[in-house]
Order: C-alpha cells, then structure tokens, then sequence
C-alpha cells in the first residue's frame, strides 16, 4: 500500500478540520480526491505530507511511519500545488534543474531527468524561458516538470488545470495518464469533476474532514438516487402540463425552458417511456429526444448537498 492513513485529527482551536480521516491509495492507481470548499483536502494532503501537525492518527507512506525528517520517503514523493510555485529569477531549465538537485545529487543522472522532464511537458523551445515569459499553460507544466523531474513513485497534485486553455488542460491530464502507465501513483485534486471522471480510476469524496464516499466512477453513481437525464424539444410547450410530469412516478425535477423540456428522473429503466406515453396523452408534438446517465457532478452535489461554501 502506498498511503495509510487512519483516524486522523486535525484541529484549529474549536474547529475540526479532519474528523478521524480515513485513506488508502493502492499501488499504481490514479485517486481523485474530490470536496467542497474547506472540506478538509489540502489540509490532509499537507498532514500526509508531513508540511502540518496534528492532534491524532497515523499516515504511512510505503509501509513507512511519515514524518518530517522522513527523507528516504520524501525522495520518492512529487508534489505539484495549486499556487505555481517556481522561481521567477530562473529560466525554466534552471528551474527543473534546481527542484531536482533537492533529491539528486549525481550531475550526470539530474542532467538526464531534466531532459526527460522537459521533454514530457513538451517545453523543449522555452528552456531559456523566464517563468513571466510563460503562458499559464506553459508556467503548469513548468510546474509539472518541477514536482516530477526526479521521478517519483507517488505524485500529489493539488488542481493542477486551474486557468488553463483546453488544450493545456488535455496535454496536462494525458500527461498525468502516462505517469500513470509508467508505474506512479497520484493523487489528483480538482474541482473539473469531468477531469477525474475521464483519469481516476478511484473516487474519494470528502465533506466535514473526513471521506463520505469511495468507489470507482460507476460505483459512485450507483449509491444515488439520481437516474437519466432526459432533454426533449416541444414544439407546442404552451400546452405542456408541467405538474403533471413532475407527478409522474420516479421523476425527481422538470423543468421547461422556451421549447427544451429537461427532466431528471430516478432509477426505472421506464422513465423515458413514461414521459413519452404522458406527452402523447397531453397531444404534446416532439422534436428532438436525448437522454443520458448521471456525471461526477451530479454524485457529488448529491453526496454533499448544494449550499454554496465559503
């Protein structure tokens, strides 16, 4: 096992910030580690860490006590933060080459890592690059390159795609992937709920500091009540009875829009052909009809209610 933590207690005066927070992270496997605001994940990732005290539990790494001083685990430990965190005064290979000194000694061998960081970021043309040269793409993968060039075997990263272009976003998540294939494990932070959907191949969902919810993709959207989500075009919706769908068995929301009827209904494979039959009824003409199962997004809302969070 690559992390263990157990009953860990976090405090800040009266607050609790972890509640006996429970994780594990099995070898080679990509966890997004999904919450709201202030629900307790970067407090457990910097506790796991070893960057933060706290007031009880245990966190193994390795199969290894974590601490402070634990270097040996530390070497074998990449981290990539929220807050892009390079030197401005440094050129982007200088950069990669100075993170990766903290960990390797050798010349030779850091010469070597940071060419290949480079080279899998893709910033082979911007090596004597300024960091306020960079785009904010460019400065994310910077930062990628930084937290991996020493290639280690647990990668932490804390939303790494924030204000980031599509296309910086999709080279950073295949990137991610191909860590992935070669043998790292992650822990992937983000609130782009179709990012972990499409990289993790486990979900843990925190609220209140501690896990509430844990479970492949599909088994997550299992444990709830939401079914489809079914979107019909109305070509007379002036006279759609919009109670009476709500009415119908196992439809949990409709709402109309101009000509867009959007229901979302509960888990019966019959849904759709209710609300076919009920529309038939009401003399209601239809366009057109898509249908599709819940998202991420909607597991998590679920799970964790939707009131906004400071």
């Amino acid at each position: 096992m690559v992390i263990n933590v157990k009953n860990l207690v976090k405090r800040y005066g009266d607050l609790i910030a972890l509640d006996h927070f429970n994780l594990e992270v099995q070898e080679g496997e990509i966890l997004g580690l999904l919450g709201p605001n202030g629900s307790g994940k970067t407090t457990a990732i910097n506790c796991i860490l070893s960057l933060l005290k706290y007031d009880k539990g245990t966190i193994e790494i390795f199969d290894q006590p974590m601490s402070p001083d634990a270097y040996d685990i530390k070497r074998d430990v990449g981290i990539v933060m929220q807050n892009v965190a390079v030197f401005e005064e440094l050129t982007v290979y200088e950069n990669i080459d100075y993170f990766c000194g903290l960990y390797i000694a050798d010349r030779q061998t850091r010469k070597k890592r940071v060419a290949e960081a480079i080279d899998f970021v893709g910033l082979n043309d911007f090596i004597k690059f300024f960091p306020k040269k960079l785009s904010g793409g460019l400065l994310r993968r910077l930062n990628i390159a930084c937290g991996i060039a020493h290639q280690p075997k647990l990668i932490i990263l804390d939303e790494p795609t924030v204000a980031v272009d599509p296309q910086s976003r999709n080279n950073i998540l295949e990137g991610i992937q191909k860590l992935n294939r070669q043998g790292a494990t992650i822990i992937y932070t983000s609130h782009y709920m179709e990012e972990v959907e499409q990289i993790a191949s486990r979900i843990a969902i925190m609220d209140k500091g501690k896990i509430i919810a844990m479970g492949t993709n599909e088994e997550l959207k299992k444990k709830i009540k939401s079914g489809e989500h079914i979107n019909l075009e109305l070509l007379n919706p002036e006279d759609l009875d919009l109670e009476a769908i709500k009415a119908l068995p196992h439809i949990i929301s409709a709402e109309l829009t101009d000509h867009q009827l959007v229901v979302k209904s509960g888990r019966d494979k019959n849904n759709l052909i209710a609300i076919l039959d009920h529309l038939k009824d009401q003399n209601i003409a239809i366009g057109k009809i898509y249908s599709e199962p819940p998202t991420l997004n909607d597991v998590f809302l679920e799970i964790t209610g939707k009131e906004l969070r400071d």
